[in-house]
Order: C-alpha cells, then structure tokens, then sequence
C-alpha cells in the first residue's frame, strides 16, 4: 500500500485501515499512510520511554500479578494499570486522540482486571475505566522489586510522557 503501511505487522494492518475510516480524515490511501507513520513512531516512542524508564517488555501479564503494567494497543491507546492494592487498581485509558469511536480518556479506581493482559488480545476489565480495549501491542512492567508508589510513579510519568508525545504526533495528522 504504501512506504509506513508496508512496514506495520501484518496482524494489525487491518486495525490501521479501520482507524483511517474513523479518525475524521478522508478515507483514502494517503490518510492511511499518515496514520501508519503515527502508528510507527508512536511504537518507536513507547519502546524508548520503557528503556528509560526501567521497564520491561511482557507478551502477557496474569490477572493476579501484583505489579502495575503499561499496555499499547493496536490503535495507539494507552492503558495504566496501577499495581494492585486489596484486590483493586487504579486504571487509566488513554485513547489516540483521533477516532471518534472511543473516548480520549477515562480513568477508574478500584478496578478489577476480567483476565490476564496477552500480546494481540484485548484487555478487558470486570470494573474499569472502559470495558475492554482494542487488541494489546506492547506490554511493560517495572523492573526488580520496588514499592507500589514508586511502580504507580513510574507508570504515571510514563504515561504522560507518552500521552504528550503522543499528542504531538496527532496534532500532525490533524494538520496535514
């Protein structure tokens, strides 16, 4: 299809196309294209960010783990899920920005994950912020044993480091 499309993992290309059709930018091949670059270095940030931040990639994460964990979907959302405290975590949804169909973000305490998060399955919560996300990408952790605040600080900063820049590359899209 195209120079960035061509270089998204298959399994998510379709993913890609249906953002394109929901994202308020006219449905043709060229706004696929600037999604995908978004997607691409979107990816590209995320895998920095967890370098920097002391984290780890998972390809799952069980329901009963303890820890925190950051997830990025197919789409580019983000999903802070804090380390669990008497049976609960605190989750906060962070959407692309760009489509239409979800919100841009939602936050709950108390929540209750329905099942272990898996690479290209969607994280789906028994309480939470939303009820279930798009299919999950990428999976991190903190590294080592540290406490709940530092994992639920080191979660947050990444996540707003990840949602401003994230944003930024949105605003591209909007503007071209």
């Amino acid at each position: 299809m195209g120079e960035f499309f061509d270089q998204i993992p298959d399994n998510i290309q379709d993913h890609i196309k249906d953002i394109s059709k929901s994202s308020g930018l006219p449905d043709n091949e060229e706004s696929t294209e600037l999604i995908a670059k978004a997607w691409i270095d979107k990816k590209i940030i995320f895998e920095e960010k967890i370098d920097e931040m002391n984290m780890e990639e998972l390809v799952s994460f069980e329901k009963e783990d303890t820890r925190g964990v950051i997830a990025l979907t197919y789409s580019g959302s983000l999903i802070n899920v804090g380390p669990m405290v008497e049976n609960t975590r605190n989750v906060e949804y962070t959407s692309i920005g760009i489509r239409s169909d979800v919100p841009d973000s939602a936050v709950k305490n108390n929540s209750i994950l329905l099942s272990d998060i898996n690479i290209d399955e969607a994280a789906e919560f028994e309480v939470g912020p939303v009820k279930s996300t798009s299919p999950i990408f990428k999976i991190a952790v903190c590294k080592g044993e540290i406490s709940v605040e530092e994992q639920e600080e080191t979660l947050k900063k990444t996540t707003v480091v990840l949602s401003d820049e994230f944003a930024k590359i949105n605003n591209t899209l909007i503007s071209s």
